[in-house]
């Protein structure tokens, strides 16, 4: 049975493509009637469940992080290893060469800057639910003293991840991951291991 045609359109926004999504090749210069022709699905699917394009990017955005959390922060092991585990995968070669997989952090982050306010409200509501999970291993007594941080760390995260793609120089891309990595166990007080 396939999924209800809000599903489908949700999953479509949201899906990577040659690591670049529907948000940076479609977004801002397409009408609802060429996003949903890409979808395979017709305007009365879409006007049935969504008033706007505004409100299917703002679902998009809140199941891309949804699954970010589920993915990454959920299956990490709890306290500082976990931490570890979180930002050495986050910042390995595997992540920043295959952006089709990727976390929308790094993907988005400059285009969901450019959206209106729902959308970047989704953004803000699936941002803080990673980083609760984040926050929680950081401070396991009052992870809500660790929120500031722990946004930090996510902003040196993607960033990193950002501009280690960016580069032609591979060796130099790889050198910014490494970086990367020991700023962000630096800013978690975690020593690094081999």
């Amino acid at each position: 049975m396939a999924p209800p045609p809000s599903r489908r359109l949700i999953s479509w926004v949201g899906q990577w493509r040659g690591g670049r999504s529907p948000f940076q090749t479609r977004w801002h210069g397409s009408g609802v009637a060429a996003l949903l022709a890409d979808a395979g699905l017709t305007n009365g699917a879409f006007y049935a469940h969504f008033a706007s394009k505004e409100d299917l990017v703002a679902a998009a955005v809140a199941d891309q992080l949804q699954a970010q959390s589920a993915s990454v922060v959920a299956l990490a092991a709890p306290g500082r290893a976990g931490l570890e585990q979180i930002v050495r995968g986050y910042l390995s070669t595997q992540h920043r060469d295959s952006p089709g997989d990727g976390c929308p952090n790094a993907a988005l982050l400059d285009e969901i800057g450019r959206c209106a306010d729902p959308t970047r409200q989704a953004y803000t509501d699936g941002v803080l639910v990673l980083i609760e999970g984040i926050a929680a291993r950081m401070a396991p007594g009052d992870p809500s003293s660790a929120r500031v941080k722990a946004l930090s760390l996510l902003a040196l995260l993607a960033g990193t991840l950002q501009l280690s793609r960016a580069l032609a120089d591979r060796p130099l891309a790889d050198k910014v991951l490494d970086q990367g990595i020991s700023n962000a166990l630096a800013l978690l007080g975690t020593e690094q291991s081999a």
